[in-house]
């Protein structure tokens, strides 16, 4: 199936959610309208509900939400989701809503860039919703890239976050650490040694200048210049060795360089060869 050009971000998706020709604002009965099941966002700000639960009961709703059909009695949320946990606090019994026909793949799309335009979510969620588009829809940076309006080296550099453990992206979701600080430990290979310096990043204050200090101080002398490796080029590796399956290195120098690929048997090579040749 063709799908739609991509890349000029929620206006395209969602023509300032109004409805088509063919369709019309219905008042729904809230408790027939499920959650997202592709909803990127994982924490909603109580005080920023309460905002506009409070807008809301002083003005309308001035914009309907969107849902799509799941069965004859019940629908699911594509846009709006914050409108209609506000309406949910204020006890109101039905929504203003425009029914939309959508894929699986629409409900994602519409979820992320909404989200990602109207109120951002944080770097965390937005490298699971990018993941979720590789993983389920077979998406590339490049093309997630286009979707979002990012480029694609950020794209990559946020996927990366996925890499740390656990607490360090729950430090990331809060605003504990920033996404420089992340880069940086990301760099570090050894996770106690990347832990320890986590720790004392949020203990001590440490901006991003003054961590990167601390590891340069600690980093062994022969690894320095794989340490000091722009992280741009360590995404594009790590890109390239989910694509080719195998480990490869880029040697970048100003405006040129080479690259490393590593195979180990005659077969392996011969796979590399065909991968390569159907990027055609």
């Amino acid at each position: 199936m063709q799908r739609r050009s991509l890349g000029k971000g929620l206006s395209a998706l969602i023509p300032q959610v109004e409805p088509e020709k063919t369709e019309k604002i219905v008042e729904l009965d809230i408790g027939q309208i499920r959650p997202n099941r592709y909803q990127p966002r994982e924490d909603f700000d109580e005080e920023k509900l309460k905002e506009l639960a409070d807008s809301i009961k002083t003005k309308g709703i001035v914009q309907p939400i969107v849902v799509t059909h799941l069965d004859k009695d019940s629908y699911e949320i594509v846009v709006g989701e914050r409108r209609l946990r506000a309406v949910k606090s204020l006890g109101f019994k039905t929504i203003p809503a425009i029914i939309r026909k959508l894929e699986n793949l629409d409900l994602l799309e519409f979820s992320l860039i909404e989200n990602l335009q109207r109120q951002n979510l944080n770097p965390i969620e937005e490298a699971k919703a990018f993941a979720r588009l590789i993983g389920e829809f077979g998406f590339t940076h490049e093309k997630i890239a286009q979707a979002v309006t990012k480029d694609r080296a950020t794209v990559s550099n946020t996927l990366r976050l996925l890499n740390l453990p656990k607490k360090l992206q729950e430090a990331v979701s809060s605003g504990k650490i920033s996404i420089g600080h992340a880069k940086l430990l990301l760099s570090v290979e050894d996770e106690a040694q990347r832990l320890m310096l986590f720790n004392r990043a949020i203990q001590k204050g440490l901006s991003v200048r003054e961590l990167e200090n601390l590891i340069g101080k600690r980093a062994p002398k022969k690894h320095t210049m794989q340490f000091h490796k722009d992280p741009e080029i360590i995404s594009l590796e790590e890109e390239l060795q989910r694509a080719l399956g195998t480990k490869v290195r880029i040697f970048h120098k100003a405006k040129r360089g080479n690259i490393q690929i590593e195979y180990y048997s005659l077969g392996d090579l011969e796979k590399l060869v065909s991968k390569l040749v159907s990027l055609k």
